[in-house]
């Protein structure tokens, strides 16, 4: 469904990625982790055709998105960026509806009363229907998290981006964005999510790529990708990792 073949990128002189491959498929949960600086956002903003790689390419079901108008590639991908500006007031109910109507599902691109159905419901996907009518702007940092969300799951696209989408979020609201992200892998999605916690990710991810210095340190499922000596020397942080006492997963644990 999307794929990233020798993907680099460089800012200010400096190398922020270099040679990385990736591959998701439909119904497939990718997860990207790493530490700071590794390149991930970065990433995911080549994978969105938001930035331009360079050197790669990005296809989604074989096309190239290099070039391709504003529109077009909104029905292609929907992305939800670390944070979403707004200058002015529109209510969260309209924010979601941007996205049902440059989307290329819910029935097509329509105005009016559909959109705020569509809008509604996706806010209450999001455990956000009581904001509708709320100012975006006015809203918390973890409310704008789950408005944006909404607008994502509105604009109904074969791909699907998330950068750092639990970084406001309560517990109760992390768990439910990410069982959202599987629910939409489910329907035959290709998600990629960043996330900083990796036990988020051994949790909720079909697959795990650790980036670290802009390039590829492992990757594929969580109970193969998330050793112990791979997470120790990524971090530079002793980590010990042990089977997750429900899951049976991997379960990171960072020395005191």
């Amino acid at each position: 469904m999307l794929a990233g073949s020798d993907l680099g990128y460089r800012a200010g002189g400096r190398a922020i990625l270099s040679t990385v491959d990736v591959e998701v498929a439909a119904g497939e949960v990718l997860a990207l982790v790493g530490p700071n600086g590794a390149g991930k956002s970065t990433l995911l903003g080549l994978l969105a055709a938001d930035l331009v790689p360079a050197t790669g390419r990005v296809t989604i079901e074989g096309r190239s998105l290099r070039g391709l108008r504003p529109r077009v590639l909104a029905r292609l991908r929907s992305v939800m960026p670390q944070q979403t500006r707004l200058e002015f007031g529109f209510s969260a109910a309209e924010v979601v509806a941007f996205g049902a109507y440059v989307g290329g599902g819910a029935e097509g691109v329509r105005r009016g009363r559909g959109d705020r159905d569509l809008a509604l419901t996706a806010l209450r996907r999001v455990d956000a229907e009581s904001l509708a009518d709320r100012s975006f702007p006015s809203l918390s940092g973890g409310e704008q998290a789950r408005v944006t969300l909404a607008r994502v799951l509105a604009q109904d696209t074969p791909v699907v981006l998330l950068d750092e989408p639990t970084a406001h979020l309560d517990l109760r609201h992390q768990v439910l964005v990410l069982r959202l992200a599987r629910e939409v892998a489910a329907a035959g999605r290709a998600v990629v999510v960043v996330l900083h916690d990796v036990n988020l990710a051994a949790r909720w991810a079909d697959r795990v790529m650790v980036l670290a210095g802009g390039r590829v340190a492992a990757c594929g499922p969580p109970e193969r990708t998330l050793t112990g000596a791979m997470l120790t020397e990524v971090y530079g942080h002793p980590i010990e990792v042990v089977p997750h006492p429900v899951t049976g997963g991997p379960l990171a644990l960072p020395a005191a």
